[in-house]
């Protein structure tokens, strides 16, 4: 086994241990491999290592690398801030956004979505540590923009995302997570069927968690570390 291999089994072992410190089932937290930046042989070593489902941030690079990779059992996720003019490309190569911050990006992937793809799995990001350079609706917007999602033709409205600011220590890290997790509780109560929370990454996929994740963005943790110019914060 390589080295993305080891690290992959490294990282599902952090998983499963921090499922069954919750309490829960280890198959119920999804790893993301977040594969940004890194080449379709990085991919391919993942793949080869059983990873079955891969983030991008990046559309022009992750449209090139989908066509190389060409493997109809990958599934492809798109983590990153979208421009509107890019959803026609997210839209009819990927298979979930969970970066939905916007009603007008929702609109466009409805429109652009081929219906022989079926429907395109989201999320909505949300800004829970309420900083001006992240990406996210705010929690007062969050069910408005829930309701004008779930009904866009084509698209399934599966969850929330996040992005905290870092933080020093478990309980600290906990905090927005658990924020998270009682957003889309009370969404579920409004009738809402969802049924993720795309939220951690390398340095807090255990306390993501303990607070109900059923997707952690792992990024560095996989495949080393990025170069300064393809460093980023949503998937590390």
């Amino acid at each position: 086994m390589g080295a993305i291999g080891d690290n992959l089994q490294a990282v599902r072992a952090r998983i499963a241990a921090a499922a069954l410190a919750a309490g829960r089932d280890p198959s119920s937290v999804g790893l993301l491999a977040v594969s940004k930046t890194f080449g379709a042989c990085a991919v391919v070593e993942a793949r080869a290592a059983g990873q079955q489902a891969f983030g991008e941030s990046y559309v022009q690079e992750a449209v090139d690398k989908i066509a190389v990779v060409a493997d109809p059992g990958i599934e492809w996720h798109f983590i990153g801030p979208l421009q509107s003019n890019k959803t026609r490309q997210v839209a009819e190569h990927f298979d979930w956004v969970h970066s939905v911050a916007s009603l007008k990006i929702a609109r466009r992937l409805s429109e652009q979505r081929p219906a022989a793809r079926g429907a395109l799995s989201v999320c909505l990001q949300v800004n829970v540590s309420g900083e001006a350079t992240k990406a996210g609706v705010s929690e007062a917007e969050l069910p408005a923009l829930a309701a004008a999602v779930a009904a866009l033709p084509g698209l399934r409205l599966r969850g929330l995302m996040c992005i905290p600011a870092p933080a020093d220590g478990v309980d600290a890290q906990r905090q927005p997570f658990a924020h998270l997790a009682r957003m889309r509780e009370r969404l579920r109560a409004g009738g809402f069927a969802l049924d993720t929370l795309s939220m951690g990454m390398s340095d807090d996929l255990e306390a993501a968690i303990a607070e109900g994740a059923t997707w952690v963005r792992v990024g560095t943790a996989i495949f080393g570390a990025r170069t300064a110019a393809g460093a980023g914060t949503i998937g590390a």
